[in-house]
């Protein structure tokens, strides 16, 4: 039997994750038609710009689609496979699998783990239509669609900056450290590509006071602003300029990752002091909670001097396996969901700045019970509040289900930032916005179905959803391939 034929045929159906109900599916079918080709806009990724710089060929199918996706180590170790046999590069520098071929293939003879998961949708999407596979992965088809995809990867149009271009991305941001150089922004931008690649500042490391490695970033810090910082009004004047370089090469957010949202300006005395205890070595855990929350206060005092939206992840215990972070580093797929409260939390900072027009705050969590109890409602009063998309565990097709249903009718559609990817797998890119425009299609398709929103309006708001709300949240002014 053909690879291509019967059981081992790779099929996408038009109408995946569509309802079942045939009212709902048609009109879902015909809003989808309506948003699929329009240009992916991509606010908040961790694709390395490295990649747009030096535009090489890449190297292989597993180092481009195994490798970096810990959406896929991180199930595969689940199941008892050493990160070594992957490929994943270890901290002591001790020996790993180097042939990718082999690392594809015992990723191929494990790929039944991520049945219903959405990285097995995005992994069919991505088989099928970026590389054109036409059989199913599994042990005994690993190899032949190992070939195909290395034969693809070696020809011009796989190239990283055609591939952009395929994917139709008009914005793609990245994800940087506030001390990064953005050498490969710079080398982007002398290149005279008009790909639109921009960083995002995050200075998480830099909140994170009562870390071992909190005296190297500062020393990083004072090493990028010229000068040494011996006080805490000479860490937030460094902070500033950082921002101001971001800005200058395209950022329009930052973007910080913190467990809870807690936030409260220090009197100078004691922020000083906490911050000498730092510098010392001596700062507490205590500490590091309270300098953290006054430091969110003057990013947001920052962002209405410098027009840089702000980002707020919360909800997410780091590098929770302190095995995986020991042998090789974070992100790793080492993050578990804690419950945050909001409310309390951000009453400081939204009665602060939640009514300037010049602000904006996307808020994102892992808690999903706090959609409708807290961050539906708070997007709801505030002007400056934006509901970011579900996010690392939820951005599947049941996670995007359950975020519509519990913040629409209490923030409607508007309050919301539109679709943020959040991956490092540049070639998941398409399927992860496919999968956004199919379950927002599907929504809408349940009102209108419901006599709740007309067919026009529906329209409106799939589009808004798709593309609009991101371009307005982030400030992303349109250019020619923004269109």
């Amino acid at each position: 039997m053909s690879l291509r034929t019967g059981a081992n045929a790779l099929v996408l159906h038009d109408d995946r994750c569509f309802a079942p109900d045939p009212a709902v599916r048609r009109i879902a079918r015909d809003l989808y038609g309506e948003t699929r080709g329009l240009p992916i806009v991509s606010p908040h990724g961790h694709v390395d710009p490295r990649l747009l710089a030096e535009n090489t060929p890449f190297s292989d199918p597993a180092s481009l689609i195994v490798t970096p996706d810990h959406y896929i180590t991180r199930m595969l170790h689940s199941q008892g496979i050493p990160l070594e046999a992957l490929g994943i590069p270890r901290r002591d520098g001790a020996a790993v699998e180097a042939d990718p071929r082999k690392v594809w293939q015992l990723f191929a003879a494990h790929v039944d783990l991520f049945l219903g998961t959405p990285t097995g949708y995005w992994l069919d999407h991505e088989l099928h239509d970026v590389f054109g596979i036409r059989v199913r992965l599994t042990a005994d088809t690993a190899l032949h669609v190992y070939d195909a995809i290395a034969e693809r990867l070696r020809s011009p149009e796989f190239l990283p900056r055609a591939v952009f271009e395929r994917f139709n991305i008009a914005v793609l941001a990245t994800t940087d450290a506030a001390t990064d150089s953005l050498e490969h922004h710079r080398a982007i931008r002398a290149s005279g590509w008009e790909g639109r690649v921009i960083p995002t500042f995050r200075p998480d490391v830099l909140l994170q006071i009562a870390s071992p490695s909190w005296r190297d970033a500062i020393l990083a810090l004072a090493a990028a602003d010229g000068k040494p910082l011996t006080s805490i009004g000479d860490f937030v004047t460094a902070l500033a300029v950082r921002r101001t370089f971001f800005r200058n090469m395209g950022a329009t957010a930052t973007d910080h990752g913190v467990v809870e949202p807690v936030t409260e300006t220090l009197p100078a005395e004691e922020i000083e002091r906490i911050f000498q205890r730092g510098l010392a070595g001596a700062a507490t855990a205590a500490d590091q909670r309270r300098f953290q929350a006054h430091v969110l206060m003057e990013m947001a005092r920052m962002s209405i001097d410098d027009g840089l939206g702000m980002q707020l992840h919360a909800g997410a215990l780091r590098d929770h396996d302190t095995q995986v972070f020991e042998q090789f580093g974070a992100d790793r797929g080492g993050d578990i969901p804690v419950a945050v409260e909001f409310t309390r939390n951000l009453r400081p900072l939204l009665n602060a700045f939640g009514h300037d027009p010049r602000f904006t705050l996307v808020l994102f969590t892992l808690d999903e019970s706090a959609y409708s109890r807290e961050l539906a409602p708070l997007a709801g009063l505030y002007s400056a509040v934006r509901l970011g998309a579900p996010w690392w565990f939820h951005d599947s097709m049941q996670g995007m289900a359950r975020y519509r249903a519990q913040t629409t009718e209490s923030a409607g559609f508007w309050n919301s930032a539109g679709f943020t990817d959040d991956t490092r797998a540049f070639c998941s890119i398409p399927a992860r916005h496919d999968l956004a425009r199919r379950m927002d299609a599907n929504f809408l398709g349940g009102l209108v179905a419901r006599h709740v929103l007309s067919r026009h309006a529906a329209g409106g708001v799939a589009r808004a959803l798709a593309y609009d709300l991101a371009m307005k949240t982030y400030k992303l002014a349109p250019t020619s391939r923004t269109s």
